[in-house]
């Protein structure tokens, strides 16, 4: 089973997966919501994998500030399911309604954010 490829999950955000070679992935992604700490960014991917379970992660700074990105997962009937994990330094807030926003850091606990995504190989 070869993981190279192009893969979309539900929301549309992309990972390309370019090598693969000694257990160790190489790729990008780019996420398709615009909420998101890397909209509108193509960011490295790395990544390592073993029989059909994989660990992809990324970073960069978004608008508020530093991100890390990590997705694990299993491939089940052709479809890479997997949990995420994000960690972010700082968010964007304002202090009333029409005011700008400004980033200030994060408390740790807030800093975490997990959820599900399913990609699906469509290259």
């Amino acid at each position: 089973m070869s993981w190279i490829g192009i893969w979309k999950n539900q929301f549309g955000s992309v990972v390309e997966i370019a090598s693969e070679a000694n257990g160790k992935i190489e790729g990008s992604f780019r996420t398709a919501l615009k909420d998101s700490a890397f909209y509108g960014q193509t960011v490295p991917l790395v990544g390592v994998h073993k029989g059909n379970c994989i660990n992809l992660a990324s970073a960069g700074t978004g608008l508020a500030g530093d991100v890390v990105v990590s997705y694990t997962g299993l491939l089940r009937d052709g479809r890479l399911e997997t949990l995420w994990f994000v960690a972010t330094d700082r968010a964007l807030g304002a202090a009333r309604e029409g005011a700008p926003a400004e980033s200030s850091q994060t408390n740790w606990w807030r800093a975490m954010t997990i959820n599900a995504d399913t990609f699906e190989r469509v290259g």
